[in-house]
């Protein structure tokens, strides 16, 4: 998802993790939240839904029973750690969240992984993945380029440090460490006329 300039909801400048819930519930349009500030998300590219579509649904299929489980953007993350609250493009979470007390975020997925767009390009490698490392229990962070054959795979490793991994062919296969899968970037990237 692209983010675009803060918006401003009620007129007030800051809002309360509370109110923003509630002012969330009222809109149609997502917004991210931080440090009281809220900010507008737009719409994705037709590059970045293909690629969406293509890892979604093969990890839907390759999950399916598995206590690990996908989830589009349509679920909020919250991290507690330092107030954000945001919708990545697929959220890899390792428990039931249907029997959780509060329907409205979960705040410990183990995979996060975002779709790179233009205008959230430094946003998503910058300061967004700067405060999705204060989730305990982040496993890995995944940013897929929708521009060209790159992906960049950020693993914690055993020193608890943050390793990079890329894979710039459609001859390489991506590795989710934490649910043992291994997925073709031909298959990621199929249908987006994107080649190397």
């Amino acid at each position: 998802m692209e983010i675009r300039e803060p918006a401003a909801p009620y007129g007030k400048k800051k809002l309360t993790p509370a109110e923003y819930l509630e002012w969330e519930r009222s809109v149609q349009q997502k917004h991210e939240y931080y440090q009281g500030e809220v900010f507008a998300m737009a719409g994705a590219g037709k590059r970045h839904n293909k690629i969406y579509s293509n890892l979604f649904g093969r990890l839907a299929a390759l999950l399916q029973g598995n206590a690990c489980q996908p989830y589009g953007s349509d679920l909020r993350i919250h991290i507690p750690e330092n107030t954000l609250f945001t919708y990545p493009d697929i959220s890899i979470i390792c428990r039931d969240i249907v029997d959780e007390g509060d329907e409205e975020y979960v705040v410990e997925p183990s995979v996060i992984i975002e779709i790179l767009s233009p205008s959230a390009r430094g946003y998503d490698r910058g300061e967004k993945f700067r405060l999705y490392r204060d989730i305990p229990s982040l496993k890995e962070y995944i940013l897929i380029d929708s521009e060209s054959i790159a992906i960049e795979a950020f693993r914690i490793n055993t020193a608890t440090h943050w390793e990079l991994e890329e894979y710039r062919s459609l001859k390489e296969a991506l590795l989710i460490r934490t649910v043992e899968l291994i997925l073709p970037l031909a298959d990621i990237y199929e249908g987006t006329k994107l080649q190397r």
